[in-house]
């Protein structure tokens, strides 16, 4: 699935400028210790954080990840969606908790 599918099928805004859109997402991980993820994450997951800052960027491009996913309406720094989209790294936001996010994407991952 690519991550536009994704965000079409579970409702969530793409909030960055959509040249990482086309990516494939084969799976999902949820955490928010950064070197956690970074270091447990798979190649094209989509990853569920509360974290907005800039570090989460660098984060998924050292871990291949093919997005960031923001839940519960958490608001994004602005710095962090200008370096997501230099890195060409998709940024989507929902209302929805992490477990929701899972249990929805767990249909189609």
């Amino acid at each position: 699935m690519k991550v536009s599918e994704l965000a079409e099928k579970l409702d969530m805004a793409i909030l960055t400028g959509g040249k990482g859109s086309s990516k494939d997402v084969k799976g999902m991980y949820i955490c928010d210790l950064l070197s956690w993820a970074m270091s447990h994450a798979q190649r094209e997951d989509a990853w569920v954080t509360v974290h907005t800052h800039v570090n989460i960027v660098a984060v998924a491009v050292m871990a291949d990840i093919s997005c960031i996913v923001i839940p519960e309406g958490i608001e994004v720094e602005e710095a962090t969606l200008k370096k997501a989209e230099q890195e060409g790294i998709e940024v989507l936001s929902t209302k929805k908790t992490a477990f929701e996010i899972a249990c929805e994407a767990g249909k189609f991952l």
